[in-house]
């Protein structure tokens, strides 16, 4: 049986704060963050931007070798339970 490879993901997410213009105008200045994730078959992505080595200026990425060992467990969304903590204040009046 050909066993299915795992594939890299990339997307990029910005965080903004304001910025004061010279003309007393305030704008917001946004900054790239980019995460990428490893997805495999049959199993939740997981999110791998810490413990990768990528080179800033070719945009070569390398996974150290060990990185499976040190991988998060991953979850799918439908396992995720919110804990609402207005309910709780709420409920307790």
């Amino acid at each position: 049986m050909e066993r299915k490879k795992c594939r890299l993901l990339e997307i990029v997410q910005y965080t903004c704060e304001p910025e004061e213009l010279p003309s007393g105008e305030v704008r917001p200045r946004c900054f790239p963050l980019p995460r990428i994730f490893r997805i495999c078959p049959d199993r939740p992505a997981v999110e791998i931007t810490k413990l990768l080595k990528i080179d800033l200026k070719t945009g070569e990425i390398k996974m150290p070798d060990e990185s499976s060992d040190v991988l998060p467990k991953g979850k799918y969304w439908r396992d995720i339970r919110r804990y609402d903590l207005e309910a709780e204040v709420g409920s307790s009046n």
